[in-house]
């Protein structure tokens, strides 16, 4: 399993909750923020969590194709937010 998805399931984030916080990062990268803000994990595995992502990007692309989501719409959320 993606050890982001891990992390999550490691706190009770339900499959449908990680689905609807890829979606939205992949709709608004920003708004992403505050749906895991209502997730309920600690600070410090967000802390563990971005440093996983932050040494691994790949990880992203790991977990939205595991969960069945298009990691295409992620890489346009992302040119969105570079302009």
């Amino acid at each position: 399993m993606n050890p982001i998805l891990a992390i999550l399931k490691e706190h009770n984030v339900s499959d449908e909750q990680a689905k609807e916080l890829f979606q939205t990062l992949t709709e608004n990268p920003m708004m992403a923020m505050a749906v895991i803000g209502q997730l309920g994990i600690p600070p410090e595995k967000l802390q563990q969590l971005m440093g996983l992502v932050m040494q691994n990007p790949a990880l992203i692309k790991e977990a939205v194709e595991e969960l069945g989501l298009d990691f295409s719409k992620v890489e346009a959320a992302k040119a969105q937010l570079q302009q």
